[in-house]
């Protein structure tokens, strides 16, 4: 309610807007508790309306008042009304409660966290070796209590990507589709999306990497999850690829294999060209690590060559569907993952049976400890036990003398 005009022209006065401010301050910190007392400097005309208003002598000087009484004395004056309404009116508008707003606060974070390892739990990241420190990173950043409340469901939306992401029984897809998957909005997990925000940190953590600051570096992690940003960053290397066909871009590949060239090939330009890639009895070798690919350049080996570069892109799983594949990959549980996947779309071993990794592993090639969580390999179930059994890693580029001679 508004106080009445000589009302509000007497408890305006300059002189007491400093006591204004100090019962203000006290109401909101207790939650507009009318009790105990409030203490502050009255110059003379603050002291003689302060004394009209109390109808007892109140002189000058720094005094203690008693928040009740000049309640119960406002709510008998001419203003009609008690203290909350009236510092509210002269001060500004509706006093905050304090207290509450700590409580409802309290209440809120404790929500979101339950919410968030709820996710976690659903999503199967909870587990994961990087969740841990997702988790911090959230909590020292502020995102998910920075955002509205209906926004704390892109956290569920980031998560749900990631864990897709990182599932290397999924197949690659572009992000759009990962989106739309998750969310039902193609552009949900965007760069100036809070989902996509999440997401891009959490995958940085998983693959124990910088948390991206440009628009390359975050494609570069999507992509190392197999995921596509789009139809032209994401690429696929190919060397020695000789399409039979007679029209320009089957040429253009030819003269690239003639001038030592190795070629990235886009989504795009694979779509635009869906025509054969090689002779129809022709299996092409396809390896995880450029370093093999550019040892094959170097060395000219005259059979073709293809580098997915961890997980396939999309634009290596579209040329995987067009020609006959054989693949070798790291001796890792994650190069694992990767050869499994290839190999239920169609693609051939190479060197990838457990004798292969026990020969690497006699050869005394450089090792590291194994460390993950094991998976199968169906086209040789010798291979995942003596791998869990030995402990060790192979890395495709310590059998690279061996690779290329079957190139050559």
């Amino acid at each position: 309610m508004a106080l009445p005009p000589r009302a509000r022209e007497f408890l305006a006065a300059p002189s007491l807007d400093e006591f204004w401010a100090k019962l203000r301050e006290r109401l909101e910190r207790t939650g507009h508790a009318i009790t105990g007392t409030v203490r502050g400097d009255l110059d003379s005309d603050a002291a003689e309306r302060i004394s009209g208003l109390l109808a007892r002598r109140v002189a000058p000087g720094r005094r203690t008042v008693s928040i009740s009484e000049l309640d119960a004395a406002l709510r008998h004056s001419a203003a009609g009304t008690g203290l909350i309404t009236v510092l509210a009116e002269l001060t500004g508008g509706p006093l905050r409660d304090r207290p509450s707003e700590r409580l409802a606060r309290r209440d809120t974070v404790s929500a979101l966290w339950t919410e968030v390892e709820r996710v976690l739990e659903e999503t199967g990241l909870a587990a994961a070796p990087w969740a841990e420190a997702w988790k911090q990173w959230l909590r020292g950043t502020g995102l998910l209590l920075r955002a509205a409340a209906p926004e704390h469901a892109e956290f569920a939306t980031a998560a749900k990507a990631v864990a897709i992401a990182l599932d290397q029984r999924q197949p690659p897809r572009m992000l759009g589709q990962l989106a739309t998957d998750v969310a039902g909005d193609a552009h949900a997990l965007d760069s100036d999306r809070l989902a996509g925000r999440l997401a891009i940190r959490a995958l940085s953590l998983a693959f124990d990497r910088p948390d991206p600051l440009t628009p390359r570096d975050r494609s570069t992690l999507w992509q190392l999850a197999g995921i596509t940003v789009d139809a032209v960053s994401g690429t696929v290397l190919t060397w020695g690829l000789r399409p039979p066909g007679r029209d320009q871009w089957s040429a253009m590949l030819r003269t690239r294999t003639e001038l030592g060239l190795v070629t990235h090939l886009t989504l795009a330009e694979l779509a635009a060209y869906p025509i054969p890639l090689t002779a129809r009895d022709v299996t092409v070798a396809a390896c995880e690590n450029p370093q093999v690919l550019q040892r094959a350049a170097e060395s000219l080996v005259p059979k073709p060559l293809v580098c997915f570069s961890g997980n396939p892109s999309a634009a290596g799983i579209a040329l995987a569907e067009r020609v006959r594949i054989r693949y070798h990959g790291d001796f890792d549980w994650p190069g694992i993952g990767i050869a499994a996947r290839l190999h239920a779309a169609g693609a051939e071993p190479w060197r990838m049976s457990a004798d292969d990794y026990l020969a690497a592993i006699d050869s005394g090639v450089h090792r590291l400890p194994l460390t993950g969580q094991q998976a199968p390999t169906p086209w040789d179930p010798d291979l995942a036990p003596a791998m869990h059994r030995t402990g060790l890693v192979v890395h495709e580029e310590s059998l690279l003398d061996v690779l290329l001679a079957d190139l050559r």
